[in-house]
C-alpha cells in the first residue's frame, strides 16, 4: 500500500527568522524546501526537520529561479519570508536603494510567483505574503521601504482577484516589529536600544501563516495584522 504523498511547502527566508519559525511550524505537516542564500545555515535547519532539504537560490536572479523551480509540478504552500528594509529619508534614499529594496521585497516576490503558478493551482494551494505593519502606513524615515511593503499589499490583492478561481488562497501577513536579525539592525540605524521583550517572537509569526494555511477550505485569511503587546 503506498503512503499518500505529504504536502509540500516552499519557504523563502528560511535560513532565519520568521522564515526559519515558519519552516519549523510546517515540518510537522509539510515536506519543506528551505529557500536562502546561507547554504550552511539551510541546511543545518534542514537536517533537524524531518522530509526538508535546502533550497539555495539567490532571488533576484530571475535564470537562477527559473532553473530551480523548473522540477516542481504540484505545490501546496508558498510561503514569501525573504526580504530587506534599508531605510531613510526621502531626502537621502538614491535610486540604487529603491531599486534595491523593490527588487527583493516585491519583483522576486512576483516571478517566483508566476513561475510556480501552476504547480499551486494544481494543488490548489496558499501564497502567504510576510508584508509590515508598514504595508499600511508609511512613517518618516521609511519611505522605500513602506512603498515595496505597499506593493507587496497590492501584488497579493491582484494575485487574490485573479487566482482564487483557480482554488488558491492567498493571505498577507502584517506583523508589528519582530525580534529577528534585521530588527536589530533597524533598530541600531535608528539608535535606539534593543529590547528583545518589545517585540513580537518568530514563534508567534509562524503561528499566523500555520493559522492561514490550515484553515478550512472554505475559508481564506485575506489579511492577518500581529502587533506585540511587550508581554
Amino acid at each position: 500500500m503506498n503512503t499518500p504523498a505529504r504536502p509540500l511547502a516552499l519557504i523563502t527566508g528560511a535560513s532565519r527568522g520568521i522564515g526559519a519559525a515558519v519552516a519549523r511550524a510546517l515540518a510537522p505537516r509539510c515536506d519543506l524546501l528551505l529557500g536562502g542564500r546561507d547554504v550552511a545555515a539551510l541546511t543545518e535547519l534542514a537536517d533537524r526537520l524531518p522530509g526538508a532539504r535546502a533550497w539555495p537560490v539567490e532571488l533576484t536572479d530571475p535564470a537562477a529561479v527559473a532553473a530551480a523551480t523548473a522540477g516542481i509540478d504540484r505545490l501546496d504552500v508558498l510561503v514569501h519570508c525573504a526580504g530587506v528594509g534599508l531605510l531613510g529619508t526621502v531626502a537621502e534614499t538614491d535610486a540604487q536603494t529603491w531599486r534595491r529594496q523593490f527588487d527583493v521585497n516585491v519583483v522576486a516576490v512576483a516571478e517566483l510567483t508566476r513561475l510556480l503558478l501552476p504547480a499551486l493551482r494544481a494543488a490548489r494551494g496558499d501564497v502567504v505574503l510576510l508584508n509590515s505593519g508598514s504595508g499600511y502606513t508609511a512613517r518618516a524615515g521609511w519611505g522605500s521601504y513602506a512603498a515595496s511593503k505597499f506593493a507587496l499589499r497590492a501584488f497579493a490583492d491582484a494575485l487574490r482577484a485573479e487566482e482564487t478561481a483557480n482554488g488558491l488562497r492567498v493571505t498577507s501577513v502584517h506583523p508589528g516589529r519582530v525580534d529577528t536579525d534585521m530588527q536589530r539592525a533597524v533598530v541600531e540605524q535608528e539608535g535606539g536600544t534593543y529590547e528583545p521583550s518589545r517585540y513580537l517572537r518568530p514563534e508567534s509569526v509562524a503561528a499566523a501563516v500555520l493559522l492561514a494555511v490550515t484553515a478550512p477550505h472554505d475559508a481564506m485569511l485575506t489579511e492577518v495584522s500581529l502587533r506585540p503587546t511587550g508581554g
